[in-house]
Protein backbone atom coordinates (compact mmCIF):
# COMPACT_ATOMS: atom_id res chain seq x y z
CA UNK A 1 0.00 0.00 0.00
CA UNK A 2 1.12 3.52 -0.98
CA UNK A 3 1.31 5.59 2.44
CA UNK A 4 0.48 8.05 -0.16
CA UNK A 5 -3.43 6.97 0.28
CA UNK A 6 -5.39 7.28 3.33
CA UNK A 7 -8.00 4.97 3.71
CA UNK A 8 -11.65 6.40 5.41
CA UNK A 9 -14.10 3.16 6.32
CA UNK A 10 -17.89 3.77 7.07
CA UNK A 11 -19.70 1.11 9.11
CA UNK A 12 -23.46 1.31 9.86
CA UNK A 13 -25.41 -0.15 13.54
CA UNK A 14 -28.26 -0.28 15.23
CA UNK A 15 -30.21 -0.53 11.51
CA UNK A 16 -30.10 -0.83 7.85
CA UNK A 17 -30.92 2.07 5.90
CA UNK A 18 -29.37 4.76 7.61
CA UNK A 19 -28.15 6.23 4.70
CA UNK A 20 -24.39 4.88 5.26
CA UNK A 21 -23.79 5.81 1.35
CA UNK A 22 -25.05 9.45 1.55
CA UNK A 23 -22.72 10.28 4.44
CA UNK A 24 -20.11 8.55 2.67
CA UNK A 25 -20.79 10.74 -0.80
CA UNK A 26 -21.19 13.73 1.29
CA UNK A 27 -17.89 13.43 2.85
CA UNK A 28 -16.41 13.03 0.29
CA UNK A 29 -17.77 15.73 -1.35
CA UNK A 30 -16.56 18.13 1.29
CA UNK A 31 -12.82 16.48 1.15
CA UNK A 32 -13.05 16.85 -2.97
CA UNK A 33 -14.53 20.61 -2.15
CA UNK A 34 -11.22 21.40 -0.01
CA UNK A 35 -8.69 20.04 -3.03
CA UNK A 36 -8.37 16.37 -1.90
CA UNK A 37 -8.88 13.76 -4.81
CA UNK A 38 -11.18 10.95 -3.07
CA UNK A 39 -13.30 8.05 -4.74
CA UNK A 40 -15.69 5.71 -2.61
CA UNK A 41 -16.48 2.38 -3.22
CA UNK A 42 -18.99 -0.17 -1.36
CA UNK A 43 -18.42 -3.28 -0.05
CA UNK A 44 -21.97 -6.01 -0.18
CA UNK A 45 -21.75 -8.47 2.01
CA UNK A 46 -24.70 -10.39 -0.65
CA UNK A 47 -23.42 -13.42 -2.22
CA UNK A 48 -24.53 -12.67 -5.56
CA UNK A 49 -22.00 -11.55 -7.64
CA UNK A 50 -23.47 -8.70 -8.60
CA UNK A 51 -26.89 -7.40 -8.11
CA UNK A 52 -27.45 -7.47 -11.74
CA UNK A 53 -29.85 -10.85 -10.75
CA UNK A 54 -31.53 -8.91 -8.17
CA UNK A 55 -35.54 -7.87 -8.06
CA UNK A 56 -35.48 -4.46 -7.58
CA UNK A 57 -38.26 -5.26 -5.02
CA UNK A 58 -34.68 -6.70 -2.86
CA UNK A 59 -32.08 -3.95 -3.52
CA UNK A 60 -33.23 -1.14 -5.30
CA UNK A 61 -32.14 -0.37 -8.92
CA UNK A 62 -28.95 -1.71 -10.71
CA UNK A 63 -26.56 0.86 -11.37
CA UNK A 64 -24.11 0.73 -14.35
CA UNK A 65 -20.55 2.13 -14.64
CA UNK A 66 -19.06 3.16 -17.67
CA UNK A 67 -17.04 -0.24 -18.08
CA UNK A 68 -19.94 -2.20 -17.67
CA UNK A 69 -20.20 -3.43 -14.17
CA UNK A 70 -23.49 -3.47 -12.83
CA UNK A 71 -23.64 -2.45 -9.20
CA UNK A 72 -25.24 -1.20 -5.82
CA UNK A 73 -26.93 2.36 -6.57
CA UNK A 74 -24.81 3.49 -3.98
CA UNK A 75 -22.68 3.77 -6.87
CA UNK A 76 -25.42 6.44 -8.70
CA UNK A 77 -25.18 8.62 -5.34
CA UNK A 78 -21.74 8.97 -5.40
CA UNK A 79 -21.15 10.32 -8.72
CA UNK A 80 -24.02 12.57 -8.67
CA UNK A 81 -22.11 13.93 -5.60
CA UNK A 82 -18.63 14.06 -6.89
CA UNK A 83 -19.28 14.71 -10.32
CA UNK A 84 -16.92 11.54 -11.39
CA UNK A 85 -17.53 8.04 -13.07
CA UNK A 86 -16.92 4.58 -10.72
CA UNK A 87 -15.79 1.46 -12.01
CA UNK A 88 -15.79 -2.28 -11.31
CA UNK A 89 -13.37 -1.51 -8.65
CA UNK A 90 -15.82 0.58 -6.75
CA UNK A 91 -17.98 -2.16 -5.79
CA UNK A 92 -17.24 -6.02 -4.00
CA UNK A 93 -19.56 -8.19 -3.58
CA UNK A 94 -19.01 -11.67 -1.30
CA UNK A 95 -19.84 -13.87 -4.12
CA UNK A 96 -16.84 -11.76 -5.87
CA UNK A 97 -14.29 -12.66 -3.59
CA UNK A 98 -15.27 -16.03 -2.52
CA UNK A 99 -15.28 -16.83 -6.69
CA UNK A 100 -11.91 -15.07 -6.91
CA UNK A 101 -10.13 -17.08 -3.98
CA UNK A 102 -12.25 -20.61 -5.07
CA UNK A 103 -10.35 -19.88 -8.85
CA UNK A 104 -7.04 -18.93 -7.16
CA UNK A 105 -7.31 -22.60 -5.29
CA UNK A 106 -8.40 -24.37 -8.14
CA UNK A 107 -5.64 -22.57 -10.07
CA UNK A 108 -2.96 -24.14 -7.32
CA UNK A 109 -1.99 -20.90 -6.18
CA UNK A 110 -2.29 -21.43 -2.92
CA UNK A 111 0.17 -24.21 -3.05
CA UNK A 112 -1.77 -26.78 -1.72
CA UNK A 113 -2.54 -24.73 1.98
CA UNK A 114 -5.97 -24.91 3.66
CA UNK A 115 -8.15 -22.36 2.62
CA UNK A 116 -9.86 -20.31 5.35
CA UNK A 117 -11.76 -17.13 5.88
CA UNK A 118 -8.51 -15.43 8.03
CA UNK A 119 -6.35 -15.23 6.08
CA UNK A 120 -7.62 -16.21 2.52
CA UNK A 121 -10.97 -14.36 2.30
CA UNK A 122 -9.66 -11.10 4.43
CA UNK A 123 -6.40 -10.84 2.07
CA UNK A 124 -9.05 -10.82 -0.87
CA UNK A 125 -10.89 -8.20 0.85
CA UNK A 126 -8.28 -5.83 1.83
CA UNK A 127 -6.69 -6.17 -1.87
CA UNK A 128 -9.98 -5.02 -3.06
CA UNK A 129 -9.79 -2.21 -0.60
CA UNK A 130 -6.94 -1.20 -1.60
CA UNK A 131 -7.05 -1.45 -5.76
CA UNK A 132 -8.27 2.11 -6.13
CA UNK A 133 -5.17 3.56 -3.46
CA UNK A 134 -2.66 1.68 -5.49
CA UNK A 135 -3.61 3.58 -8.79
CA UNK A 136 -1.55 6.54 -7.37
CA UNK A 137 -4.83 8.80 -8.34
CA UNK A 138 -6.42 9.34 -5.12
CA UNK A 139 -5.61 10.72 -1.89
CA UNK A 140 -8.09 9.61 0.18
CA UNK A 141 -10.59 6.26 -0.55
CA UNK A 142 -13.70 6.04 1.59
CA UNK A 143 -14.74 2.42 1.94
CA UNK A 144 -18.51 1.80 2.73
CA UNK A 145 -19.33 -1.39 4.32
CA UNK A 146 -22.94 -3.11 3.80
CA UNK A 147 -25.27 -4.27 6.34
CA UNK A 148 -25.15 -4.02 9.92
CA UNK A 149 -22.18 -4.36 12.23
CA UNK A 150 -23.16 -7.71 14.36
CA UNK A 151 -24.33 -9.37 10.41
CA UNK A 152 -22.60 -12.53 10.28
CA UNK A 153 -22.16 -11.86 6.40
CA UNK A 154 -20.27 -8.63 7.33
CA UNK A 155 -18.03 -10.34 9.88
CA UNK A 156 -14.99 -11.07 7.17
CA UNK A 157 -15.09 -7.10 6.63
CA UNK A 158 -14.67 -5.99 9.70
CA UNK A 159 -11.71 -8.44 10.34
CA UNK A 160 -10.44 -6.82 7.03
CA UNK A 161 -10.64 -3.29 8.80
CA UNK A 162 -9.57 -4.15 12.22
CA UNK A 163 -6.43 -5.60 9.95
CA UNK A 164 -5.76 -2.73 7.84
CA UNK A 165 -6.15 -0.80 11.26
CA UNK A 166 -3.41 -2.78 12.28
CA UNK A 167 -1.17 -3.02 9.68
CA UNK A 168 -1.42 1.03 8.30
CA UNK A 169 -2.91 2.57 11.95
CA UNK A 170 -1.74 6.38 10.69
CA UNK A 171 -3.29 5.80 7.70
CA UNK A 172 -6.84 4.36 7.96
CA UNK A 173 -10.21 5.48 10.37
CA UNK A 174 -13.52 4.26 11.05
CA UNK A 175 -16.39 5.92 11.19
CA UNK A 176 -19.27 4.63 12.40
CA UNK A 177 -23.32 5.90 11.43
CA UNK A 178 -25.58 4.87 14.47
CA UNK A 179 -28.79 5.42 15.58
CA UNK A 180 -30.15 7.92 18.46
CA UNK A 181 -33.67 6.95 18.51
CA UNK A 182 -36.28 9.29 20.21
CA UNK A 183 -38.40 7.34 22.45
CA UNK A 184 -42.47 9.46 22.21
CA UNK A 185 -43.33 7.89 25.74
CA UNK A 186 -40.15 8.57 27.72
CA UNK A 187 -40.02 12.26 25.78
CA UNK A 188 -36.01 11.82 24.75
CA UNK A 189 -33.19 10.55 22.66
CA UNK A 190 -31.56 7.03 23.80
CA UNK A 191 -28.07 6.76 23.55
CA UNK A 192 -28.13 3.19 24.27
CA UNK A 193 -28.39 1.32 20.88
CA UNK A 194 -25.53 3.72 19.80
CA UNK A 195 -23.41 2.03 22.96
CA UNK A 196 -23.85 -1.59 22.01
CA UNK A 197 -23.27 -0.84 18.72
CA UNK A 198 -20.23 0.39 19.87
CA UNK A 199 -19.39 -2.28 22.00
CA UNK A 200 -20.56 -4.65 19.45
CA UNK A 201 -17.34 -3.22 16.76
CA UNK A 202 -14.80 -3.65 19.95
CA UNK A 203 -15.66 -6.88 20.43
CA UNK A 204 -14.46 -7.65 16.63
CA UNK A 205 -11.54 -5.19 17.60
CA UNK A 206 -12.48 -2.19 16.16
CA UNK A 207 -12.57 0.85 17.69
CA UNK A 208 -14.49 3.64 15.78
CA UNK A 209 -13.15 7.10 15.41
CA UNK A 210 -16.13 9.08 14.46
CA UNK A 211 -19.62 8.67 15.49
CA UNK A 212 -22.12 9.92 12.99
CA UNK A 213 -25.17 9.83 15.04
CA UNK A 214 -28.66 9.86 12.67
CA UNK A 215 -31.77 11.72 14.78
CA UNK A 216 -34.57 13.05 14.00
CA UNK A 217 -33.84 15.69 16.79
CA UNK A 218 -31.11 17.54 18.35
CA UNK A 219 -27.86 16.57 19.89
CA UNK A 220 -27.34 18.60 22.89
CA UNK A 221 -24.18 18.98 24.56
CA UNK A 222 -24.31 16.49 27.03
CA UNK A 223 -26.08 13.76 25.02
CA UNK A 224 -22.87 14.30 23.02
CA UNK A 225 -20.72 13.88 25.87
CA UNK A 226 -22.18 10.98 27.24
CA UNK A 227 -21.83 9.27 23.67
CA UNK A 228 -18.35 10.33 24.01
CA UNK A 229 -17.47 8.80 27.31
CA UNK A 230 -19.27 5.61 27.00
CA UNK A 231 -18.40 5.07 23.16
CA UNK A 232 -14.61 6.31 23.68
CA UNK A 233 -14.06 8.85 21.14
CA UNK A 234 -13.35 12.68 21.22
CA UNK A 235 -16.32 14.91 21.45
CA UNK A 236 -16.00 16.82 18.59
CA UNK A 237 -16.02 13.41 16.85
CA UNK A 238 -19.33 12.71 17.94
CA UNK A 239 -21.59 14.00 14.67
CA UNK A 240 -25.12 15.34 14.00
CA UNK A 241 -26.75 13.60 11.35
CA UNK A 242 -30.29 15.09 11.47
CA UNK A 243 -33.23 13.94 9.18
CA UNK A 244 -32.86 16.36 6.37
CA UNK A 245 -35.52 17.79 3.86
CA UNK A 246 -33.15 16.13 0.63
CA UNK A 247 -30.39 14.38 0.47
CA UNK A 248 -28.25 17.35 -1.33
CA UNK A 249 -28.79 19.04 1.80
CA UNK A 250 -26.37 16.43 3.60
CA UNK A 251 -22.95 17.89 2.43
CA UNK A 252 -24.05 21.48 4.33
CA UNK A 253 -25.53 19.94 7.36
CA UNK A 254 -22.03 17.73 7.58
CA UNK A 255 -19.61 20.72 6.68
CA UNK A 256 -21.73 22.86 9.48
CA UNK A 257 -20.81 19.90 12.25
CA UNK A 258 -17.33 19.91 10.63
CA UNK A 259 -17.22 16.59 9.83
CA UNK A 260 -14.36 17.05 7.23
CA UNK A 261 -12.32 18.78 9.61
CA UNK A 262 -12.14 16.64 12.53
CA UNK A 263 -11.73 13.64 9.40
CA UNK A 264 -8.96 15.16 8.01
CA UNK A 265 -7.28 15.98 11.35
CA UNK A 266 -7.29 12.28 12.38
CA UNK A 267 -5.54 11.47 8.98
CA UNK A 268 -3.01 13.95 9.68
CA UNK A 269 -3.52 16.08 6.60
CA UNK A 270 -4.02 19.43 6.34
CA UNK A 271 -7.19 21.02 6.23
CA UNK A 272 -6.22 22.74 3.05
CA UNK A 273 -8.17 25.61 2.39
CA UNK A 274 -11.90 26.26 2.74
CA UNK A 275 -14.41 23.85 1.41
CA UNK A 276 -15.73 25.88 -1.92
CA UNK A 277 -19.59 24.58 -2.42
CA UNK A 278 -21.04 27.25 -4.54
CA UNK A 279 -22.03 25.27 -6.94
CA UNK A 280 -23.64 23.13 -4.22
CA UNK A 281 -25.44 25.86 -2.47
CA UNK A 282 -26.90 27.44 -5.96
CA UNK A 283 -28.23 24.24 -7.17
CA UNK A 284 -29.72 23.68 -3.49
CA UNK A 285 -31.31 27.80 -3.44
CA UNK A 286 -32.77 27.08 -6.98
CA UNK A 287 -34.09 23.76 -5.79
CA UNK A 288 -36.45 25.31 -3.10
CA UNK A 289 -37.32 28.65 -5.02
CA UNK A 290 -38.41 27.02 -8.10
CA UNK A 291 -40.54 29.42 -10.41
CA UNK A 292 -42.50 26.60 -11.98
CA UNK A 293 -43.78 23.08 -11.47
CA UNK A 294 -44.69 20.29 -13.60
CA UNK A 295 -46.57 16.80 -12.91
CA UNK A 296 -44.56 14.08 -14.81
CA UNK A 297 -46.04 10.11 -14.73
CA UNK A 298 -43.29 7.77 -13.84
CA UNK A 299 -45.24 4.42 -15.61
CA UNK A 300 -43.72 1.59 -13.85
CA UNK A 301 -43.70 -2.54 -12.42
CA UNK A 302 -41.79 -1.96 -9.80
CA UNK A 303 -43.10 1.93 -8.53
CA UNK A 304 -43.97 0.55 -5.07
CA UNK A 305 -40.37 0.49 -4.24
CA UNK A 306 -39.33 4.01 -5.12
CA UNK A 307 -35.17 2.87 -4.66
CA UNK A 308 -36.23 0.89 -7.85
CA UNK A 309 -36.16 3.89 -10.37
CA UNK A 310 -33.71 5.87 -7.90
CA UNK A 311 -31.58 7.46 -11.10
CA UNK A 312 -34.49 8.62 -12.63
CA UNK A 313 -36.35 10.24 -9.82
CA UNK A 314 -32.74 11.93 -9.02
CA UNK A 315 -32.40 12.95 -12.94
CA UNK A 316 -35.26 14.89 -12.46
CA UNK A 317 -34.45 16.97 -9.38
CA UNK A 318 -31.43 18.06 -11.45
CA UNK A 319 -33.54 18.49 -14.67
CA UNK A 320 -35.97 20.62 -12.59
CA UNK A 321 -33.34 22.81 -11.26
CA UNK A 322 -31.95 23.40 -14.56
CA UNK A 323 -35.06 24.33 -15.97
CA UNK A 324 -36.20 26.20 -12.08
CA UNK A 325 -39.10 24.44 -12.24
CA UNK A 326 -40.36 21.59 -9.63
CA UNK A 327 -40.74 18.09 -10.77
CA UNK A 328 -43.93 16.24 -9.08
CA UNK A 329 -43.50 12.62 -9.92
CA UNK A 330 -46.76 10.69 -10.41
CA UNK A 331 -45.86 6.79 -9.83
CA UNK A 332 -47.98 4.77 -11.79
CA UNK A 333 -48.17 1.18 -11.62
CA UNK A 334 -48.35 -0.46 -15.53
CA UNK A 335 -50.31 -3.11 -14.32
CA UNK A 336 -53.01 -1.40 -13.74
CA UNK A 337 -53.67 0.75 -16.95
CA UNK A 338 -56.16 -0.69 -19.42
CA UNK A 339 -57.50 0.98 -22.21
CA UNK A 340 -60.87 0.95 -20.61
CA UNK A 341 -59.21 3.33 -17.66
CA UNK A 342 -56.30 4.96 -19.27
CA UNK A 343 -57.74 8.40 -19.26
CA UNK A 344 -58.51 8.23 -15.80
CA UNK A 345 -55.14 6.96 -15.17
CA UNK A 346 -53.28 9.03 -16.69
CA UNK A 347 -54.79 12.23 -16.55
CA UNK A 348 -53.43 15.66 -14.98
CA UNK A 349 -49.98 14.55 -16.21
CA UNK A 350 -48.16 17.14 -18.24
CA UNK A 351 -45.76 14.49 -19.42
CA UNK A 352 -45.01 10.97 -19.41
CA UNK A 353 -41.86 8.60 -18.59
CA UNK A 354 -42.11 5.17 -19.46
CA UNK A 355 -39.83 3.38 -17.43
CA UNK A 356 -36.87 0.65 -18.04
CA UNK A 357 -37.69 -2.66 -16.90
CA UNK A 358 -37.77 -6.64 -17.85
CA UNK A 359 -40.06 -9.35 -18.48
CA UNK A 360 -43.88 -9.37 -19.66
CA UNK A 361 -45.59 -8.39 -16.32
CA UNK A 362 -46.77 -4.82 -16.69
CA UNK A 363 -46.12 -4.39 -20.48
CA UNK A 364 -49.71 -4.12 -22.17
CA UNK A 365 -49.72 -0.94 -19.44
CA UNK A 366 -46.92 0.71 -20.80
CA UNK A 367 -47.95 0.31 -24.44
CA UNK A 368 -50.88 1.44 -23.90
CA UNK A 369 -49.23 4.66 -22.42
CA UNK A 370 -47.41 5.25 -25.34
CA UNK A 371 -50.50 5.08 -27.17
CA UNK A 372 -51.73 7.24 -24.93
CA UNK A 373 -49.14 10.08 -25.09
CA UNK A 374 -48.62 9.70 -28.60
CA UNK A 375 -52.27 10.40 -29.83
CA UNK A 376 -52.60 13.09 -27.14
CA UNK A 377 -49.47 14.76 -28.13
CA UNK A 378 -48.47 14.38 -24.20
CA UNK A 379 -44.29 15.08 -24.04
CA UNK A 380 -42.64 11.40 -23.59
CA UNK A 381 -39.92 9.99 -22.87
CA UNK A 382 -38.95 5.99 -22.97
CA UNK A 383 -36.70 4.48 -21.86
CA UNK A 384 -34.94 1.34 -22.94
CA UNK A 385 -38.12 -1.09 -22.54
CA UNK A 386 -39.28 2.21 -22.51
CA UNK A 387 -38.38 2.63 -26.11
CA UNK A 388 -39.45 -0.22 -26.94
CA UNK A 389 -43.15 -0.02 -26.01
CA UNK A 390 -42.88 2.72 -28.12
CA UNK A 391 -41.48 0.94 -31.17
CA UNK A 392 -43.85 -1.81 -30.62
CA UNK A 393 -46.98 0.16 -30.31
CA UNK A 394 -46.13 2.25 -33.38
CA UNK A 395 -45.74 -0.83 -35.46
CA UNK A 396 -49.00 -1.74 -34.56
CA UNK A 397 -51.15 1.57 -34.08
CA UNK A 398 -49.13 3.51 -37.05
CA UNK A 399 -48.04 0.19 -39.63
CA UNK A 400 -50.84 -2.27 -39.20
CA UNK A 401 -48.70 -4.79 -37.63
CA UNK A 402 -50.86 -5.83 -34.85
CA UNK A 403 -49.17 -9.07 -33.97
CA UNK A 404 -45.68 -7.08 -33.53
CA UNK A 405 -44.22 -7.42 -30.24
CA UNK A 406 -40.62 -7.83 -28.86
CA UNK A 407 -39.46 -11.95 -28.56
CA UNK A 408 -38.91 -11.14 -25.00
CA UNK A 409 -42.12 -11.94 -24.89
CA UNK A 410 -43.61 -13.62 -27.61
CA UNK A 411 -40.91 -16.32 -28.72
CA UNK A 412 -42.21 -16.62 -31.93
CA UNK A 413 -44.28 -13.46 -33.19
CA UNK A 414 -45.03 -13.06 -36.47
CA UNK A 415 -43.79 -8.97 -36.06
CA UNK A 416 -40.14 -9.06 -33.73
CA UNK A 417 -40.08 -5.55 -34.38
CA UNK A 418 -37.67 -5.70 -31.03
CA UNK A 419 -35.90 -8.65 -31.31
CA UNK A 420 -32.15 -10.60 -29.75
CA UNK A 421 -28.87 -9.48 -30.45
CA UNK A 422 -27.62 -12.54 -33.02
CA UNK A 423 -24.55 -12.83 -30.12
CA UNK A 424 -27.02 -13.05 -27.17
CA UNK A 425 -28.99 -15.98 -28.56
CA UNK A 426 -27.06 -18.83 -27.33
CA UNK A 427 -25.86 -17.03 -23.97
CA UNK A 428 -28.22 -19.46 -21.10
CA UNK A 429 -26.63 -17.59 -18.33
CA UNK A 430 -28.69 -14.21 -17.10
CA UNK A 431 -25.91 -12.36 -14.72
CA UNK A 432 -23.61 -9.86 -16.84
CA UNK A 433 -24.46 -11.35 -20.09
CA UNK A 434 -26.30 -8.46 -21.61
CA UNK A 435 -25.12 -5.27 -23.36
CA UNK A 436 -23.51 -3.36 -20.87
CA UNK A 437 -21.54 -0.17 -20.22
CA UNK A 438 -20.75 2.44 -22.47
CA UNK A 439 -21.14 2.71 -26.23
CA UNK A 440 -20.87 5.21 -28.78
CA UNK A 441 -23.54 6.75 -30.54
CA UNK A 442 -24.09 8.24 -33.69
CA UNK A 443 -26.77 11.33 -33.87
CA UNK A 444 -28.96 12.85 -36.58
CA UNK A 445 -27.71 16.93 -36.84
CA UNK A 446 -30.80 18.94 -36.35
CA UNK A 447 -32.53 16.11 -34.35
CA UNK A 448 -34.44 16.99 -30.98
CA UNK A 449 -31.93 14.58 -29.70
CA UNK A 450 -28.71 16.21 -30.85
CA UNK A 451 -30.35 19.94 -30.03
CA UNK A 452 -30.35 18.14 -26.60
CA UNK A 453 -26.82 17.12 -26.59
CA UNK A 454 -25.76 19.93 -28.68
CA UNK A 455 -23.56 17.56 -30.77
CA UNK A 456 -23.73 14.81 -33.04
CA UNK A 457 -21.38 12.27 -31.35
CA UNK A 458 -22.43 10.88 -27.89
CA UNK A 459 -21.41 8.08 -25.14
CA UNK A 460 -24.07 6.03 -23.03
CA UNK A 461 -24.89 3.23 -20.65
CA UNK A 462 -26.59 0.63 -21.51
CA UNK A 463 -28.20 -2.15 -19.91
CA UNK A 464 -30.57 -4.26 -22.11
CA UNK A 465 -30.68 -7.70 -24.15
CA UNK A 466 -33.07 -7.16 -27.15
CA UNK A 467 -32.77 -3.98 -30.02
CA UNK A 468 -34.69 -2.54 -32.89
CA UNK A 469 -35.38 -4.97 -35.19
CA UNK A 470 -33.29 -3.03 -38.24
CA UNK A 471 -35.32 -5.41 -41.12
CA UNK A 472 -38.19 -2.85 -40.19
CA UNK A 473 -36.30 0.12 -40.19
CA UNK A 474 -37.36 1.53 -43.24
CA UNK A 475 -41.47 1.17 -42.56
CA UNK A 476 -40.63 3.10 -39.42
CA UNK A 477 -38.69 5.85 -40.96
CA UNK A 478 -41.32 5.86 -43.95
CA UNK A 479 -43.79 6.53 -41.69
CA UNK A 480 -42.69 8.91 -39.22
CA UNK A 481 -40.94 7.45 -36.72
CA UNK A 482 -37.28 8.55 -37.06
CA UNK A 483 -33.63 6.33 -35.80
CA UNK A 484 -31.79 9.47 -34.92
CA UNK A 485 -30.05 7.74 -33.05
CA UNK A 486 -27.36 4.76 -33.93
CA UNK A 487 -24.31 2.98 -32.98
CA UNK A 488 -21.67 3.96 -35.16
CA UNK A 489 -19.92 0.60 -35.31
CA UNK A 490 -22.87 -2.08 -35.31
CA UNK A 491 -25.70 0.24 -36.62
CA UNK A 492 -27.83 -0.57 -33.83
CA UNK A 493 -30.40 1.80 -33.27
CA UNK A 494 -30.77 3.72 -29.92
CA UNK A 495 -32.63 6.66 -30.13
CA UNK A 496 -35.67 7.04 -31.68
CA UNK A 497 -38.17 9.82 -32.10
CA UNK A 498 -40.99 10.91 -33.85
CA UNK A 499 -41.49 14.78 -35.64
CA UNK A 500 -45.15 15.90 -35.34
CA UNK A 501 -44.89 16.00 -31.99
CA UNK A 502 -43.97 18.31 -28.73
CA UNK A 503 -41.52 15.72 -27.41
CA UNK A 504 -41.65 12.18 -28.29
CA UNK A 505 -38.17 10.44 -27.74
CA UNK A 506 -37.17 6.81 -27.34
CA UNK A 507 -33.49 5.93 -25.93
CA UNK A 508 -32.16 2.59 -25.41
CA UNK A 509 -29.69 3.30 -23.51
CA UNK A 510 -29.77 4.72 -19.95
CA UNK A 511 -29.05 8.23 -19.86
CA UNK A 512 -30.21 8.68 -16.19
CA UNK A 513 -26.91 6.99 -15.31
CA UNK A 514 -24.96 9.49 -16.21
CA UNK A 515 -26.94 12.91 -14.47
CA UNK A 516 -24.83 14.77 -12.07
CA UNK A 517 -25.54 17.96 -9.59
CA UNK A 518 -23.17 19.83 -11.65
CA UNK A 519 -24.18 17.76 -14.86
CA UNK A 520 -27.88 17.22 -15.24
CA UNK A 521 -28.37 14.92 -17.99
CA UNK A 522 -29.56 17.32 -21.43
CA UNK A 523 -32.29 14.48 -22.33
CA UNK A 524 -33.60 15.13 -18.85
CA UNK A 525 -33.22 18.60 -19.12
CA UNK A 526 -34.25 18.68 -22.22
CA UNK A 527 -37.63 16.64 -21.54
CA UNK A 528 -38.54 19.39 -18.78
CA UNK A 529 -38.42 21.77 -21.04
CA UNK A 530 -40.53 21.00 -23.39
CA UNK A 531 -43.10 18.99 -20.63
CA UNK A 532 -43.21 23.12 -19.43
CA UNK A 533 -43.11 24.97 -22.93
CA UNK A 534 -46.06 22.59 -24.26
CA UNK A 535 -47.92 23.38 -20.53
CA UNK A 536 -47.62 26.50 -21.16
Amino acid sequence: MSNSTKYVFVTGGVTSSLGKGIISASLAKLLQARGYSVTIQKLDPYINIDPGTLNPYEHGECFVTDDGAETDLDLGHYERFLNTPTSQANNVTTGRIYQSVIDKERRGEFLGKTVQVIPHITNEIKERIQILGNKGTYDIVITEIGGTVGDIESLPYVEAVRQMMWEFENDCIVIHLTLVPYLRAAGELKTKPTQHSVKQLLELGVQPDILCCRTEYELDFNLRRKIAQFCNVSMNAVIESRDAKTIYDVPILMQAEELDKVVLEKLSLPTKSIPNLDNWKNFLERLKAPKSEVTIGLIGKYVELKDSYKSISESFIHAGVSNETKVNIKWIHSEKIKRSNIDEMLKGLDGILVAPGFGSRGISGKIETVRFAREKKVPFFGICLGMQCAVIEFARNVLGMPEAHTTEIVDDCKSPVIDMMEEQKNISNLGGTMRLGAYNCQLTPGSQVSQAYNTDRISERHRHRYEFNNDYLQQFEENGMKATGRNPETGLVEVIEIEDHPWFVGAQFHPEYKSTVDNPHPLFVAFVAAVLKNKK
